[in-house]
Protein backbone atom coordinates (compact mmCIF):
# COMPACT_ATOMS: atom_id res chain seq x y z
CA UNK A 1 0.00 0.00 0.00
CA UNK A 2 1.05 3.53 -0.59
CA UNK A 3 1.83 5.62 2.48
CA UNK A 4 -0.60 8.50 2.95
CA UNK A 5 1.45 11.65 2.32
CA UNK A 6 -0.74 13.61 4.73
CA UNK A 7 0.38 11.46 7.65
CA UNK A 8 3.03 12.75 10.03
CA UNK A 9 6.33 10.90 10.26
CA UNK A 10 4.99 9.14 13.33
CA UNK A 11 1.85 8.22 11.44
CA UNK A 12 3.85 6.84 8.53
CA UNK A 13 5.94 4.81 10.95
CA UNK A 14 2.81 3.37 12.58
CA UNK A 15 1.25 2.56 9.22
CA UNK A 16 4.37 0.66 8.15
CA UNK A 17 4.35 -1.24 11.46
CA UNK A 18 0.66 -2.10 11.08
CA UNK A 19 1.25 -3.44 7.58
CA UNK A 20 4.27 -5.42 8.77
CA UNK A 21 2.27 -6.86 11.67
CA UNK A 22 -0.55 -7.89 9.35
CA UNK A 23 2.08 -9.62 7.20
CA UNK A 24 3.13 -11.69 10.21
CA UNK A 25 5.99 -9.72 11.74
CA UNK A 26 6.19 -10.41 15.49
CA UNK A 27 8.65 -7.54 15.88
CA UNK A 28 6.10 -5.12 14.44
CA UNK A 29 3.52 -6.12 17.07
CA UNK A 30 6.13 -5.67 19.80
CA UNK A 31 7.16 -2.27 18.43
CA UNK A 32 3.55 -1.05 18.34
CA UNK A 33 3.04 -2.21 21.91
CA UNK A 34 6.28 -0.62 23.13
CA UNK A 35 5.54 2.66 21.33
CA UNK A 36 2.14 3.11 22.98
CA UNK A 37 2.22 1.02 26.15
CA UNK A 38 3.01 3.86 28.57
CA UNK A 39 0.54 6.36 27.13
CA UNK A 40 -2.26 3.76 27.11
CA UNK A 41 -1.37 2.65 30.64
CA UNK A 42 -1.60 6.20 32.03
CA UNK A 43 -4.87 6.79 30.16
CA UNK A 44 -6.32 3.62 31.68
CA UNK A 45 -4.95 4.33 35.16
CA UNK A 46 -6.56 7.75 35.08
CA UNK A 47 -9.90 6.08 34.40
CA UNK A 48 -9.80 3.06 36.75
CA UNK A 49 -7.47 4.34 39.55
CA UNK A 50 -6.01 0.86 40.20
CA UNK A 51 -2.53 -0.17 39.03
CA UNK A 52 -3.23 -3.90 38.92
CA UNK A 53 -6.47 -3.46 36.98
CA UNK A 54 -4.78 -0.94 34.68
CA UNK A 55 -2.00 -3.38 33.80
CA UNK A 56 -4.48 -6.12 32.90
CA UNK A 57 -6.71 -3.75 30.97
CA UNK A 58 -3.75 -2.54 28.90
CA UNK A 59 -3.05 -6.12 27.81
CA UNK A 60 -6.74 -6.60 26.96
CA UNK A 61 -6.78 -3.34 25.00
CA UNK A 62 -3.76 -4.24 22.91
CA UNK A 63 -5.18 -7.71 22.40
CA UNK A 64 -8.45 -6.25 21.15
CA UNK A 65 -6.66 -3.72 18.93
CA UNK A 66 -4.30 -6.29 17.43
CA UNK A 67 -7.14 -8.71 16.72
CA UNK A 68 -8.88 -5.88 14.82
CA UNK A 69 -5.74 -4.53 13.19
CA UNK A 70 -7.09 -5.26 9.72
CA UNK A 71 -9.90 -2.77 10.43
CA UNK A 72 -7.49 0.13 10.93
CA UNK A 73 -7.29 2.65 8.11
CA UNK A 74 -4.82 5.49 7.76
CA UNK A 75 -7.69 7.99 7.54
CA UNK A 76 -6.94 8.47 11.24
CA UNK A 77 -3.71 8.36 13.19
CA UNK A 78 -3.06 4.93 14.70
CA UNK A 79 -2.78 6.58 18.12
CA UNK A 80 -6.28 8.08 17.76
CA UNK A 81 -7.70 4.70 16.75
CA UNK A 82 -5.93 2.96 19.66
CA UNK A 83 -6.98 5.57 22.24
CA UNK A 84 -10.61 5.22 21.15
CA UNK A 85 -10.44 1.46 21.67
CA UNK A 86 -8.77 1.98 25.06
CA UNK A 87 -11.31 4.54 26.21
CA UNK A 88 -14.31 2.45 25.12
CA UNK A 89 -12.85 -0.68 26.74
CA UNK A 90 -12.35 1.14 30.04
CA UNK A 91 -15.86 2.58 29.95
CA UNK A 92 -17.26 -0.93 29.40
CA UNK A 93 -15.09 -2.29 32.22
CA UNK A 94 -16.22 0.41 34.66
CA UNK A 95 -19.87 -0.07 33.71
CA UNK A 96 -19.72 -3.84 34.15
CA UNK A 97 -17.86 -3.51 37.43
CA UNK A 98 -20.56 -1.21 38.77
CA UNK A 99 -23.26 -3.63 37.66
CA UNK A 100 -21.46 -6.50 39.42
CA UNK A 101 -21.53 -4.63 42.72
CA UNK A 102 -25.30 -4.19 42.37
CA UNK A 103 -26.29 -7.70 41.28
CA UNK A 104 -25.50 -11.26 42.32
CA UNK A 105 -26.37 -12.48 38.80
CA UNK A 106 -23.05 -11.68 37.18
CA UNK A 107 -22.41 -12.49 33.55
CA UNK A 108 -19.10 -12.82 31.74
CA UNK A 109 -17.91 -10.00 29.50
CA UNK A 110 -18.83 -10.44 25.86
CA UNK A 111 -15.15 -10.73 24.93
CA UNK A 112 -14.62 -13.48 27.52
CA UNK A 113 -12.15 -11.44 29.54
CA UNK A 114 -13.93 -11.70 32.91
CA UNK A 115 -12.98 -15.31 33.64
CA UNK A 116 -9.32 -14.59 32.90
CA UNK A 117 -9.25 -11.88 35.55
CA UNK A 118 -11.25 -13.78 38.17
CA UNK A 119 -8.92 -16.46 39.52
CA UNK A 120 -8.95 -15.39 43.16
CA UNK A 121 -12.20 -14.86 45.05
CA UNK A 122 -13.13 -13.94 48.61
CA UNK A 123 -16.30 -13.57 50.72
CA UNK A 124 -18.60 -15.49 48.38
CA UNK A 125 -21.88 -17.15 49.29
CA UNK A 126 -22.11 -20.91 48.45
CA UNK A 127 -23.73 -20.34 45.05
CA UNK A 128 -21.14 -17.73 44.05
CA UNK A 129 -18.33 -19.98 45.28
CA UNK A 130 -19.64 -22.88 43.18
CA UNK A 131 -19.96 -20.73 40.05
CA UNK A 132 -16.51 -19.27 40.66
CA UNK A 133 -14.98 -22.74 41.01
CA UNK A 134 -16.61 -23.79 37.74
CA UNK A 135 -15.04 -20.82 35.98
CA UNK A 136 -11.62 -21.59 37.44
CA UNK A 137 -11.91 -25.25 36.40
CA UNK A 138 -12.95 -24.22 32.89
CA UNK A 139 -10.04 -21.83 32.66
CA UNK A 140 -7.50 -24.38 33.94
CA UNK A 141 -8.70 -26.95 31.40
CA UNK A 142 -8.29 -24.40 28.61
CA UNK A 143 -4.86 -23.30 29.86
CA UNK A 144 -3.67 -26.93 29.87
CA UNK A 145 -4.42 -27.10 26.14
CA UNK A 146 -2.23 -24.11 25.33
CA UNK A 147 1.21 -24.67 23.89
CA UNK A 148 4.33 -23.45 25.63
CA UNK A 149 5.22 -20.63 26.34
CA UNK A 150 1.62 -19.37 26.43
CA UNK A 151 0.62 -21.93 29.07
CA UNK A 152 3.46 -20.89 31.38
CA UNK A 153 2.82 -17.17 30.93
CA UNK A 154 -0.89 -17.44 31.75
CA UNK A 155 -0.16 -19.64 34.77
CA UNK A 156 2.45 -17.24 36.15
CA UNK A 157 0.29 -14.16 35.59
CA UNK A 158 -3.21 -15.29 36.61
CA UNK A 159 -2.70 -18.28 38.91
CA UNK A 160 0.63 -17.44 40.59
CA UNK A 161 -0.07 -13.68 40.35
CA UNK A 162 3.39 -12.71 39.15
CA UNK A 163 3.93 -9.14 37.97
CA UNK A 164 4.99 -8.62 34.35
CA UNK A 165 8.51 -7.80 35.55
CA UNK A 166 8.67 -11.00 37.62
CA UNK A 167 7.52 -13.05 34.63
CA UNK A 168 10.19 -11.44 32.46
CA UNK A 169 12.84 -12.37 35.03
CA UNK A 170 11.47 -15.89 35.53
CA UNK A 171 11.29 -16.64 31.81
CA UNK A 172 14.37 -14.63 30.86
CA UNK A 173 12.36 -12.65 28.29
CA UNK A 174 12.19 -8.93 27.44
CA UNK A 175 9.25 -7.20 29.12
CA UNK A 176 7.74 -6.21 25.77
CA UNK A 177 7.84 -9.82 24.59
CA UNK A 178 6.10 -11.00 27.77
CA UNK A 179 3.27 -8.50 27.27
CA UNK A 180 2.92 -9.24 23.55
CA UNK A 181 2.82 -13.01 24.16
CA UNK A 182 0.36 -12.62 27.02
CA UNK A 183 -2.12 -10.78 24.80
CA UNK A 184 -1.82 -13.61 22.24
CA UNK A 185 -2.30 -16.21 24.97
CA UNK A 186 -5.44 -14.46 26.22
CA UNK A 187 -6.83 -14.22 22.69
CA UNK A 188 -6.26 -17.95 22.17
CA UNK A 189 -7.95 -18.75 25.49
CA UNK A 190 -10.94 -16.56 24.66
CA UNK A 191 -11.34 -18.33 21.32
CA UNK A 192 -11.08 -21.76 22.96
CA UNK A 193 -13.65 -20.93 25.64
CA UNK A 194 -16.05 -19.36 23.14
CA UNK A 195 -15.78 -22.46 20.96
CA UNK A 196 -16.41 -24.66 24.02
CA UNK A 197 -19.49 -22.66 25.04
CA UNK A 198 -20.96 -22.79 21.53
CA UNK A 199 -20.29 -26.54 21.34
CA UNK A 200 -22.17 -27.36 24.54
CA UNK A 201 -24.97 -24.80 24.23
Amino acid sequence: MEVNKELTEKGKRDKRLVEAALSGSQNAYTDLLNNYHDSIYFLVLKMVHDKREAEDLVIEIFGKAFLRLDQYTSNYAFSTWLYRIASNHCIDFIRKKRMQTLSLDQEDNEDGSQWSMDVKSENENPEQAFMHQQKVSEMRAAVDKLKSPYRELITLRYFDEYSYEEIADECNLPLGTVKAQLFRARALLNDMLEHSRHTFN
